[in-house]
């Protein structure tokens, strides 16, 4: 939300703020390519001020292994006059990006990407695109459609985007695009299957009020159900298009018992931990933490419809299977997800492969297993930078 915010504040007709935003290596990421671009970012204070400016080159952009970087600011990039280079982390050149950059020749953009099909690469904006009609497969990613929308009103005739592939993962990132395109006062119909119309026009400037992030709740409220303990998540919203709203469910199915009120979210543990069977195609992010918890469960789980996360900041089901069975866990790394069976778990080692979600499912694991050692716990800094004070304060 934070970082689909600063893009279209960037885009805006006039001064925005973007109120309790994330801060983390990703939006600070973002932060910096916007202002290379000629955007000025002011993220001194708890609200950020956005003022919009002519988009130019020559820039460098850094995407870290932010899929939100590498992805809504290419778009961006396009309608500037100049040079713009893009290049990441050894991950991001990974992450699939040829759909994103074939849309976009599509609407004019010039992308000298080597043949790669991803970063490093080359944007040579000519100050403009032209919009119109482009196909694509995103099923690897609904970033590669959010990032086409965001920047739409801006191209000269918008957009109108078609899926043509396996359906799209996390679709309620979709939706929150959308809402918040709306919100901005863009023209967006969203009605007919896999299709997206966004209308050429103005980008409202508005003040953007950012929700707790609720997938960074998930391993806080995951330590409740392990440890047979107590946690709440203060100022979670009733309504909300993050899909990670969920865990309200998912961890009701885990066995917690599961409050929400004027306070927050509250969720108490119950002992044992029941196993759970669900597809989590639309909140894959939701996985490594859910995993954690099956692997601690009594019963067996299967979590299916992931094979999208083989594609994320890791191969994150096979780095599931093979740090939960190197710590004694029974799992299986299937074509779409993990089955994991009851298994006693012991002391080592968890790799986190760079992977923020990892690094969170791990400690978790930490809270029943005696001996965890999480390797590189830093990497939470990507979306929750003070994970390992936050996570200390819980426990104290």
């Amino acid at each position: 939300m934070t970082n689909r915010a600063l893009v279209l504040a960037a885009l805006a007709d006039g001064e925005s703020v973007v109120r309790r935003p994330l801060r983390s290596r990703d939006t600070l990421l973002m932060a910096a390519g916007l202002r290379a671009l000629g955007v000025d970012v002011a993220d001194a204070g708890p609200d950020w001020r956005i003022v919009p400016g002519q988009l130019r080159g020559p820039a460098t952009v850094d995407v870290g292994n932010a899929g939100t970087v590498m992805r809504f600011l290419l778009p961006v990039a396009a309608l500037a006059n100049g040079t713009v280079r893009f290049d990441g982390d050894v991950r991001a050149r990974q992450r699939p990006l040829a759909p994103l950059i074939g849309a976009l020749r599509a609407v004019g953009a010039n992308i000298d990407d080597g043949g790669r099909g991803g970063l490093p690469l080359i944007v040579h904006g000519a100050g403009r695109l032209g919009g119109g009609g482009v196909t694509l497969d995103a099923s690897t990613s609904s970033q590669l459609i959010s990032a086409l929308l965001l920047a739409a009103p801006r191209f000269d005739h918008g957009v109108v985007v078609r899926h043509n592939g396996p359906p799209v993962p996390s679709q309620p990132h979709l939706r929150m695009t959308v809402s918040m395109l709306r919100d901005a006062s863009v023209h967006v119909d969203d009605s007919p299957p896999d299709e997206w119309r966004v209308a050429q026009g103005r980008i409202g400037a508005r003040q953007w009020s950012i929700e707790p992030d609720l997938s960074n709740a998930a391993p806080f409220l995951a330590a409740a159900l392990v440890t047979g303990g107590r946690v709440a998540v203060a100022d979670w919203p009733r309504t909300t298009e993050q899909p990670s709203d969920t865990l309200q469910r998912l961890l009701g199915d885990l066995g917690a018992t599961v409050e929400l009120d004027d306070a927050g979210l509250t969720v108490r543990g119950t002992t044992p931990v029941r196993g759970m069977h669900a597809d989590l195609h639309e909140v894959g992010e939701l996985v490594p933490v859910l995993a954690a918890v099956a692997a601690l469960a009594d019963t067996p789980s299967s979590l299916t419809g992931v094979a999208h996360l083989r594609l994320h900041e890791s191969d994150r089901l096979a780095a599931l299977a093979k740090e939960l069975t190197a710590l004694g866990g029974d799992v299986t790394d299937t074509a779409d997800g993990l089955e994991i069976r009851p298994a006693p778990l012991h002391a080592g080692v968890f790799d986190t492969y760079d992977d923020h979600r990892l690094a969170m499912a791990a400690a978790v694991l930490g809270l029943v297993v005696p001996g965890v050692l999480v390797r590189d716990v830093e990497t939470t800094a990507k979306t929750l930078p003070d994970f390992v004070d936050r996570w200390s304060a819980m426990l104290r």
